[in-house]
């Protein structure tokens, strides 16, 4: 469903957009909510009943168009993932941009154990693959488009566009352990919550792909061994729930890195109109020059 003209892209647009998206949809718009605001703008609407995500740019519309794909079978297979709702067909398009709705999930800030996290993982690599059409992971096409439209001083995109370059050689040499599947692109405690009954669901399911099992494994084992956002035990009980420990794999140093390209890249996108998030880019940067300590990154 169409309607529109592009526009400009910032919160205020991004709420513009919804507000019409919901009408569109029939959806009440009552206290619409900024929640986050990277490669989605995603806000609660009426208390966090419904969530919406309105695309950062009108090339998002085919990736949104698998993602709602991939909703639909994850419901036909009663895998525990977020749903769709509202009767409209999705995404609304709206001035180029794609807006889709889905169901809250209790407080939106209830998320789920490691242990949970770990065997949902190894049930959704367990799932016959689907016969919708994904494509192959390629991780550094991210990187180039974020970087295009960050604003960054030029000197810290000219090391970020290089460290990219020399890391996608590396990537290229890699030889994983784990069999190639699908993937749910961006696994982490931040996109597995528990809904009002206290069950974990899945969400942001715009990020699959095709490609290596490591990949999925890899923000839990970051968030503990780099960041020291999760305990030891949480560790330990994500390994138990899935069955590997990525960290034991001779190419995790490697895709550690490429996963924290991208962790920089995605937040680069916000430096200009968030100073938090410019600091923290700045932050982040000076470490992977210098090879230091990853702890004092803060969560986005």
């Amino acid at each position: 469903m169409t309607t529109g003209e592009r526009t400009e892209f910032d919160a205020a647009a991004a709420e513009k957009l919804l507000r019409k998206a919901c009408d569109v949809a029939r959806v009440d718009p009552d206290g619409i909510e900024m929640q986050r605001f990277g490669d989605h703008a995603v806000f609660r609407i009426d208390g966090g009943r419904i969530i919406s995500r309105v695309g950062r740019s009108p090339d998002r519309l085919s990736s949104v168009r698998r993602e709602v794909a991939v909703a639909q079978w994850l419901a036909a297979k009663a895998y525990p993932a977020v749903r769709l709702v509202t009767e409209a067909e999705q995404p609304v398009v709206i001035d180029g941009h794609p807006v889709t709705f889905w169901e809250g999930l209790a407080d939106g800030d209830t998320y789920a154990s490691t242990r949970e996290m770990g065997e949902l993982l190894r049930r959704l690599h367990e799932l016959e693959p689907p016969t919708l059409s994904l494509p192959e992971l390629r991780p550094f096409d991210k990187v180039n488009q974020r970087l295009q439209r960050a604003a960054i001083p030029s000197g810290t995109r000219a090391y970020l566009a290089s460290l990219a370059d020399e890391l996608a050689g590396e990537y290229d040499r890699l030889t994983f352990a784990l069999p190639t599947g699908h993937l749910h692109g961006d696994f982490n405690v931040g996109n597995v919550l528990r809904d009002a009954a206290g069950h974990p669901k899945v969400i942001d399911l715009d990020g699959f792909v095709i490609g290596p099992r490591e990949w999925d494994l890899m923000q839990t084992a970051m968030y503990y061994d780099s960041f020291g956002w999760h305990t030891k035990a949480e560790y330990t009980d994500f390994v138990e729930g899935y069955g590997c420990d990525v960290r034991k794999w001779s190419g995790y140093t490697v895709l550690r890195s490429v996963r924290e390209l991208l962790m920089v890249t995605w937040l680069s996108q916000n430096a200009g109109t968030n100073p938090r998030a410019a600091d923290e880019v700045a932050k982040r940067v000076d470490t992977l020059r210098s090879g230091g300590s990853r702890r004092d990154w803060a969560p986005f």
